[in-house]
């Protein structure tokens, strides 16, 4: 079983508190691997110490990505390896459009890999191609980048660009946060229309049902820091009926 990436004994402070305590993680090549847990539990956490955020200090350990360490990198470089993170709450930005922003994203990533720059054109058919595959509008790609989108919209939006892009690795974090049942099944199909043998995905969630359209291969228990217990995706269901006191008790986890 091909690895995508390693993590190996991270530990992350935020604002002089230790968050991951020597946390254990590692994703399968062309799997589905979902972490669940309670709310501060270092979720998002882990979802921003893996993207690269500056706020966000390493401690120690390792992130074994494309053959290297990556926790010396800078988040562009990250993203140019082909790690994506979809954020929690996407951040708006007026007067650049979807189709520009995409296009420097793209040619951004092209440019680390040493490949020439996507001419307009081509450019236009891929995205054309990739909007009408996720059953998108095609006046999407000339809105503002989620200025003035519902919380379904900014969510479909992150997809396409994770269409564009084209990730290694694409993690989720919390992607169901605040969005209604059917904008939570158009999203997760744009997901479940993109996951290929190359990608592999990393949802993390607080609940259950977002794991109902995606169906993870794996999901794993993020308790205080640390992966406490990993299984297959009956773990979740147990998670939503049992709750997490019951695996805290599993596996002496203090409350």
């Amino acid at each position: 079983m091909e690895k995508s990436l390693i993590i190996r004994d991270l530990h992350v402070n935020v604002e002089d508190k230790e968050i991951l305590k020597g946390l254990n993680l590692e994703l399968e090549k062309g799997k589905v691997h979902a972490i669940m847990g309670p709310n501060g539990s270092g979720k998002s956490t882990l979802s921003y110490a893996l993207a690269g955020h500056p706020s966000y200090e390493v401690t120690g350990g390792e992130v074994i990505f494309e053959g290297q360490n990556i926790l010396d990198l800078g988040a562009d470089e990250r993203a140019q390896l082909g790690l994506f993170l979809a954020f929690q709450y996407p951040m708006s930005i007026p007067g650049v459009s979807m189709a520009n922003f995409l296009r420097t994203a793209v040619n951004s990533v092209r440019k680390a890999r040493g490949e020439g720059e996507m001419r307009v054109p081509e450019f236009r058919k891929l995205l054309n191609e990739k909007m009408a595959s996720l059953k998108m509008d095609r006046s999407f790609a000339g809105r503002y980048l989620n200025e003035g989108f519902s919380g379904g919209e900014k969510k479909r939006a992150e997809i396409l660009q994770m269409a564009m892009l084209q990730p290694k690795v694409a993690i989720m974090d919390e992607t169901d946060s605040g969005l209604d049942i059917d904008a939570l099944r158009i999203v997760s199909d744009g997901v479940n229309a993109l996951k290929n043998p190359e990608m592999s995905v990393l949802v993390i969630t607080h609940y259950q049902r977002i794991l109902n359209y995606l169906k993870p291969d794996y999901v794993h228990v993020l308790v205080d820091g640390r992966i406490i217990t990993s299984g297959g995706p009956e773990l979740a269901l147990e998670l939503e009926s049992k709750g997490y006191d019951w695996v805290r008790q599993e596996f002496a986890v203090p409350a």
